[in-house]
C-alpha cells in the first residue's frame, strides 16, 4: 500500500526521486522554492503541490528533503513555514541533502522535540542515478526507523545501508567525496600526461579501464574529459562545499587530509577560470590552461 509522502526540493536530484515515489503508488505532495518547477513536476506525475514546506509536510507519514546546503536545509525546516511546524507525530523526516554531520545531529534532536523521527541520508550516483532509480544512499539514524523507511525509498535506490547513529550518513558521504576527489585528480594528471605525450586518451582508457586503474569516474568521465565537455554533472561549487565539510570534520577529529586540502585548492583554481558550474572532472582543464598560458 502507498504512503502519504512529502518531497521538499525538486532540483536535479529531487525531481526524479519524487517522481519515482509517485510511480511506486505513493501519495506525493511536493514543495519547491520556484513554483514553476513544481508545476512542471505535476505535469508529469500524479500528486499535489503546496506553497510552503509546512503545508507539504502536514499529514505526511514520510517527509523527504533534498536541497542545496546547510542554510537551505534550515530555511525549509524551521519557522512557521518549515517542515517541523506541522510534521506529524511519529512521521519520519529524511534529509537527502549533503550537509554537515553537526547539522544532521541538530535536525535529529529538533525532530525528536517535534515528536518525529529523523534520518540523514545523503546520496551518491548523480543525476543519472536519480533518473534511473539507482542511487546509493548512506544513512544515519535509528535502526527501527531505517527499517520503516527503507521500503519507501527503495524505488530510487540501488544500494542503501544504515551506517550508524545520526550524522553517520553524512560522515560516510564525506569519505565518498574525498575518494572521488582523489580519483578525479589522478585521472586529470594521467590523461594530461597522455595528451602531452601524443597518446589518444580514449584509446588509453580502452586498455587500462579493465585493469587495476579502472573506476566509475574513468568509465563515465574519460570521454568527456578528452572532449573538454564539462557543462553537466556535479558542479565544482558543490564539490567545494562538500570538501569544506570534510576538512572541517577532519579538524574536529584530528584526521590528516593533505590530498583533500590540495585538490580543494585545485578546484578553487577551476572556479577562478570560470568553472564554478563545470563538472568536477574539469580538474584536467586547470592543467591544460596552465600549459596554454606558457
Amino acid at each position: 500500500m502507498g504512503h502519504r509522502v512529502a518531497f521538499v526540493g525538486l532540483g536535479v536530484m529531487g525531481y526524479p526521486m519524487a517522481g519515482h515515489l509517485a510511480s511506486a503508488g505513493h501519495e506525493v505532495t511536493v514543495y519547491n522554492r520556484t513554483p514553476a518547477r513544481a508545476d512542471a513536476w505535476l505535469a508529469e506525475h500524479s500528486g499535489t503541490a503546496k506553497a510552503t514546506p509546512a503545508e507539504a509536510a502536514d499529514g505526511a507519514e514520510f517527509v523527504f528533503m533534498c536541497v542545496g546546503n546547510d542554510d537551505d536545509v534550515r530555511s525549509v525546516t524551521y519557522g512557521d513555514s518549515g517542515v517541523l511546524a506541522t510534521i506529524a507525530k511519529d512521521a519520519v523526516f529524511v534529509d537527502h541533502t549533503t550537509d554537515s554531520p553537526d547539522l544532521a545531529r541538530e535536525l535529529s534532536r529538533a525532530s525528536s522535540d517535534a515528536g518525529a523521527d529523523f534520518l540523514d541520508a545523503p546520496l551518491s550516483g548523480g543525476q543519472a542515478g536519480a533518473d534511473n532509480g539507482a542511487l546509493t544512499i548512506m544513512v544515519g539514524g535509528d535502526e527501527a526507523v531505517f527499517a520503516r523507511t527503507e521500503p519507501v525509498i527503495d524505488c530510487y535506490t540501488k544500494t542503501v545501508k544504515l551506517m550508524g547513529g545520526a550524522g553517520s550518513g553524512q560522515l560516510t558521504k564525506m569519505v565518498n567525496q574525498i575518494c572521488i576527489a582523489g580519483v578525479v585528480q589522478g585521472l586529470a594528471e594521467g590523461f594530461h600526461l597522455a595528451e602531452k605525450s601524443g597518446l589518444d586518451i580514449n584509446e588509453v582508457v580502452e586498455i587500462i579501464k579493465n585493469g587495476a586503474a579502472g573506476s566509475w569516474q574513468m568509465e563515465n568521465r574519460a570521454e568527456t574529459m578528452a572532449a573538454r565537455k564539462f557543462d553537466y554533472g556535479f558542479a565544482v561549487n558543490w564539490m567545494r562545499k562538500d570538501l569544506a565539510i570534510a576538512l572541517d570534520v577532519a579538524r574536529q577529529v584530528d584526521a590528516r587530509l593533505p590530498m583533500t586540502a590540495l585538490v580543494d585548492q585545485f578546484y578553487a583554481e577551476v572556479q577562478a577560470l570560470g568553472g564554478s558550474r563545470w563538472d568536477t572532472s574539469s580538474l584536467i582543464e586547470r592543467l591544460r590552461q596552465v600549459d596554454e598560458k606558457k
